[in-house]
C-alpha cells in the first residue's frame, strides 16, 4: 500500500465521501488525495504485487490506490478546479481530485478494480472508461446504463481489467460541457508478464483544446472550431514539462487526443514505431517506422523508440496554429505592406503605437508587450539561442547520458560538441550560386508523326 502522506507531502487535500450507492455501501471509503501543483510528480512505483515500470504523467501524478481483499480501491472525486495552464495565466476548470485533467490511475491487467466517484459539482456527472472491456451497467453512460451521479452523491465502478494497454476516462453526462471544462483522466493497465513491452521510462498525456478569452479565466464550452488555446494535460508551452530520458533508455510516450480535430505529433531527432492503441498491442509485423502520428478524435496511440541521440529534441503537433497560445483569429495580415505613413499618422493619437507584422510575426517573439491580467503572449519561450516563438502544443525531448534511472528533473539546455551547432558565414564563404542554362535546342526535344488528310491515301510527314 503506497503511503499518502509520503507521496503528496505535506499539501495534501483530503475529500470527503457522501452516501454510496451499490453493494458495498456499508464499506469504509478510501480517501481521496488531492493535489494542486502543476508540477510533474515521481512515478508511482507498486509496493506489492506483480512488477512493472510506472508511466510519468507530464505536469501530473498517479492516483494511491489501497488493497481492499480482492480488490484494487481508487477514490475520484469531480470538482471544480483552478489550473495554471503556463507560468502567468489560470484557468477555472472542471477535473478531478484537484486537477485537470485528474490523475492517471494505474493497474495490473487481470486486477479487480473498485473505483469510488464524489460529485463535487454543480450538476450531475458520471464516468466512462473509454476503451475498456467491462459490464454493460459499469460503462458510465448517464441515463442508458447507469443514473446520473448526483451533487453530493458518490457511486461506485467495480470491474477486472481483461487487456493491458493504454486508455481514459471522462463523463458521459452533459459531456459537451463537462469535457470542454476539462473532466478527463488517463487509465493505464500495465501487462500481468512484467517483461512483455518493459521500457525504461512511459510517459503519458492527453491533448486539449479550450477557448478562453483573453483577460477571462472560463472555457467558452460552445465553441466547436475555433479554440484558442490547445493543451498537454492542460499545459500550453512554455508550461509543459520537458520529456527526460537517460542516453540509451527504451522509451513509450503515449497520448490521448479528447479535442474536436486530429493531431499530427512530431519528434525531432528520432523515427519511432506505433506499438498500442486504445485497441490494443500492436503486433510486431504490423509496426512501421515513423517520425509524426496522427491522433484521431477520442482515440489513444502509443510510441516507442530507442533513446540514442542526445540533445534537445522538439515535440510537438504539427498543425502549426496549435503551436501557438490565446491566438485572434480576426487579425488581419499585412506581410509586405509599408505601415511607416501609417504609424506616424496613428501616434499623433496613440504615442505608444507600434505598427507590426510587415514582415512576418516573428518579431514578437522578443518584444514583452503589455497584456491583460491572466493571458499569455501568442509566441512566447526562450531557448540558449534566443527565442523559440512557440506556444500550445509543444514541449522537448531531451536526451543525456548518466542520468540515474529516476532521474526526470529538468537536465538545463544541451551542452552541444564544438563544430555541431549551425552558424553565420561571411557571403564570401559561402560563393556564387552557379546556374546553368541550356540552349533552347537542347532542351526541347525533336518529335517526327505522320498526318493523314481526310481523303488522301498517302500520310503527310511533318517534323516537330
Amino acid at each position: 500500500m503506497m503511503s499518502r502522506r509520503g507521496f503528496l507531502g505535506s499539501s495534501a487535500i483530503l475529500a470527503g465521501a457522501g452516501a454510496v450507492s451499490g453493494r458495498v455501501e456499508a464499506a469504509a471509503i478510501p480517501e481521496a488525495p488531492s493535489m494542486d501543483r502543476p508540477a510533474m510528480q515521481p512515478p508511482l512505483r507498486p509496493a506489492s504485487g506483480p512488477d512493472y515500470q510506472p508511466v510519468v504523467t507530464l505536469n501530473g501524478w498517479s492516483l494511491p490506490w489501497r488493497q481492499n481483499g480482492d480488490w484494487k480501491e481508487f477514490h475520484l472525486v469531480a470538482e471544480p478546479v483552478v489550473r495554471e495552464m503556463a507560468p502567468g495565466m489560470k484557468a477555472h476548470l472542471w477535473g478531478y481530485n484537484g486537477q485537470s485533467p485528474g490523475p492517471t490511475i494505474e493497474a495490473v491487467e487481470g486486477d479487480k478494480v473498485r473505483i469510488f466517484v464524489t460529485n463535487k459539482l454543480p450538476e450531475h456527472t458520471t464516468v466512462h472508461w473509454h476503451g475498456m472491456l467491462l459490464p454493460n451497467g459499469m460503462d458510465g453512460v448517464g441515463g442508458l446504463t447507469q443514473p446520473h451521479i448526483r451533487p453530493g452523491k458518490t457511486f461506485v465502478y467495480e470491474f477486472e481489467l481483461k487487456k493491458s494497454g493504454t486508455f481514459m476516462y471522462h463523463p458521459h453526462a452533459d459531456e459537451m460541457v463537462q469535457m470542454a471544462m476539462g473532466m478527463m483522466g488517463f487509465f493505464v493497465v500495465h501487462p500481468r508478464d512484467p517483461a512483455f513491452m518493459r521500457v525504461d521510462r512511459d510517459f503519458v498525456f492527453l491533448i486539449q483544446s479550450y477557448d478562453i478569452d483573453p483577460g477571462s479565466y472560463v472555457p467558452k464550452v460552445m465553441t466547436m472550431t475555433d479554440f484558442n488555446l490547445w493543451a498537454w494535460n492542460s499545459r500550453v508551452f512554455p508550461g509543459i514539462d520537458p520529456l527526460v530520458i537517460r542516453k540509451g533508455d527504451r522509451v513509450r510516450v503515449r497520448m490521448g487526443n479528447l479535442t474536436m480535430t486530429n493531431h499530427p505529433i512530431h519528434m525531432h531527432g528520432y523515427d519511432f514505431k506505433v506499438t498500442c492503441t486504445d485497441g490494443g498491442w500492436v503486433p510486431e509485423s504490423a509496426r512501421w517506422p515513423e517520425v509524426s502520428v496522427d491522433v484521431p478524435v477520442g482515440a489513444m496511440r502509443a510510441f516507442e523508440f530507442d533513446a540514442v541521440n542526445e540533445g534537445d529534441w522538439a515535440i510537438h503537433c504539427h498543425k502549426s496554429h496549435h503551436t501557438m497560445n490565446a491566438m485572434g483569429h480576426d487579425v488581419k495580415t499585412f506581410i509586405g505592406v509599408d505601415k511607416k505613413d501609417l504609424g506616424r499618422a496613428v501616434r499623433r493619437l496613440v504615442p505608444d503605437y507600434m505598427p507590426m507584422g510587415s514582415a512576418g510575426m516573428a518579431e514578437m517573439g522578443e518584444m514583452e508587450m503589455p497584456m491583460p491580467d491572466n493571458t499569455l503572449p501568442m509566441m512566447t519561450g526562450f531557448g540558449q539561442f534566443g527565442p523559440i516563438e512557440m506556444g500550445g502544443m509543444f514541449s522537448v525531448v531531451k536526451v543525456r547520458e548518466g542520468l540515474s534511472a529516476n532521474d526526470y528533473a529538468d537536465p538545463g539546455p544541451y551542452k552541444h560538441p564544438p563544430g555541431t551547432v549551425a552558424r553565420e558565414v561571411a557571403p564570401a564563404a559561402a560563393g556564387s550560386p552557379q546556374r546553368q542554362v541550356q540552349p533552347v535546342s537542347a532542351r526541347v526535344p525533336t518529335a517526327e508523326f505522320d498526318v493523314v488528310k481526310p481523303g488522301s491515301k498517302r500520310p503527310a510527314s511533318h517534323r516537330h
